[in-house]
């Protein structure tokens, strides 16, 4: 193959790597710091203001020394950005104080040199006599056509096989490659050709033994941070799944926040379902679960002989057929999303709901908290009403709604924006040790409400006395003056994130 074209086929293949490094950093940072959109915004504007650094740096470079430098830079990209996955997840594991100061450290760093590499392919093409306006042409419309491919490759193949740390390694392969293969075409030019091939094979062998060893490396970081052996770690195209197990302690953590812990989840669980469905009574024949993947929530509806069906809607596959698949985990939900009475649906919330003509008795809404505004959207009066179509004459939804205690603006927005949907509202709580006190809102078309005085299934936790107490709230738990959550504005989200760094402090 001609050296040229070598050399534009390097631009596609360095152009994926740059934008590889720059959706695989902002994604871990979002696994593990949460805040999707802020996270990949501050990653996204450091990482194209890293580049403009890089660009410009690239004047002080020779004409002369500029194919050389290109595959130093080449080989320099694959070691730092190949490893920064890697580096960054044992860094959180063992400690989260430095986290931050090198996440951006690797951010700039990256940028930098990718940033390089452009530049420095066009002026080596440049100087092989290329007519520039055919040479701006080719290496943009490959440098576009790279960056379009991993956009594609990223979220539908690489994260959720691969994982971030070995997507990153794959990827640094891929520029030590591309060092290597443009110094063996273009070695009569090198004087140092063999010194750079050297390097090139100890910068591939180096990468290649972590590629082998990033699993391991990642499983043990995740053991000092989750504290509990990982049984089950996952990654899928909407989030990080680890389950871990400590004698009879099975956790759940999405994007490292803990969903349930099996010793005390039956108070979650029986909370969220068992007083709707009793209010409800002999009508409870037609249910509607939004979230809810792990199946629990599911196996309390199913203690009630009189529902007919159940339709579950869950965004994430892996979700759902992890708790189908695996023996220990179906076993905790008492294999309720295999129960022929379960339709498990997995799509977005809201565009299903769009989509479907069906009716609820019940309609119960355990998604995860609003911490961004992916999921901000789902609390907000929009949603609401549309959830409120779905409802039958008579019908009851409930919302889990974060804590009162902790998020007490958070937890009281989620109750007005129910009421400016138009809807009936009955607030009510309880203590769950893994995440202390808990909020719920039982919403309906009119004001009818009545405790239950007793349960007509077998509970764990529940009782009339327990029932009700969930629904007195104390001074320090009281209602507060806030706004509804509306699409334009996502207030909800403001408040969820000043309540818990008021915790944190």
């Amino acid at each position: 193959m001609k050296p040229d074209r070598i050399l534009i086929i390097s631009v596609f293949i360095v152009a994926s790597c740059g934008l590889a490094y720059e959706l695989i950093i902002a994604a871990l940072a979002s696994y593990l710091l949460g805040d999707s959109i802020l996270q990949f915004s501050s990653i996204i504007g450091l990482y194209l203001f890293a580049m403009g650094i890089g660009a410009h740096l690239t004047k002080y470079i020779r004409d002369e020394d500029a194919l050389s430098r290109f595959i130093e830079i080449e080989l320099l990209v694959g070691i730092i950005g190949g490893v920064s996955a890697l580096v960054l997840f044992v860094v959180f594991g063992f400690s989260a104080a430095p986290f931050r100061t090198l996440l951006y450290a690797l951010v700039l760093t990256v940028g930098i040199v990718v940033g390089m590499e452009i530049p420095l392919v066009m002026r080596v093409l440049n100087q092989r006599q290329a007519e520039f306006k055919d040479l701006v042409a080719k290496v943009l419309t490959f440098d576009y056509l790279g960056a379009l491919a991993v956009s594609l490759l990223f979220p539908l193949v690489l994260a959720p096989r691969l994982g971030m740390a070995r997507s990153a390694l794959l990827f640094g392969l891929l520029n030590a490659a591309v060092a290597v293969l443009t110094a063996r075409a273009f070695k009569s030019q090198l004087p140092r050709y063999r010194a750079i091939q050297t390097r090139g094979a100890i910068v591939l062998f180096g990468l290649l033994t972590a590629f082998a060893a990033a699993n391991r490396i990642t499983f043990l970081a995740e053991q000092s941070y989750f504290g509990d052996p990982v049984v089950f770690e996952s990654h899928s195209p909407y989030q990080r799944l680890v389950v871990t197990k400590w004698h009879d302690d099975i956790r759940l953590y999405i994007n490292g926040n803990l969903q349930f812990s099996s010793r005390d989840e039956a108070r979650y669980h029986e909370a969220l379902v068992l007083p709707a469905m009793q209010m409800a009574g002999e009508e409870a024949k037609n249910v509607l679960i939004l979230g809810g993947g792990d199946g629990l929530a599911a196996r309390e509806v199913l203690k009630y002989p009189q529902v007919q069906g159940i339709t579950l809607v869950d965004l994430d596959p892996q979700m759902t057929g992890t708790f189908q698949s695996s023996t220990e985990l179906s076993r905790l939900n008492a294999g309720s999303l295999t129960n022929p009475k379960v339709r498990v649906v997995n799509d977005d919330a809201a565009k299903w709901l769009e989509q479907a003509q069906e009716k609820f008795n019940i309609i119960i809404i355990d998604l995860p908290d609003p911490s961004n505004f992916s999921l901000g959207k789902l609390y907000s009066v929009p949603m609401y009403r549309l959830v409120a179509r779905h409802l039958a004459p008579g019908g009851k939804i409930v919302v889990q709604s974060t804590s009162p205690y902790f998020a007490p603006h958070a937890y009281w927005s989620v109750v007005a924006t129910l009421e400016a949907a138009g809807l009936a509202t009955a607030p009510y709580h309880v203590y769950v040790p893994s995440f202390g006190e808990w909020g719920f809102v039982l919403a309906a078309a009119e004001p009818d409400f009545p405790v239950p005085a007793q349960f007509s299934v077998p509970t764990r936790f529940l009782n009339a006395d327990t029932a009700a107490e969930m629904f007195r709230f104390p001074p320090d738990m009281a209602r507060r003056d806030v706004q509804p959550n509306y699409l334009n504005t996502q207030i909800l989200v403001h408040y969820f994130e000043q309540d818990w760094r008021n915790v944190i402090r």
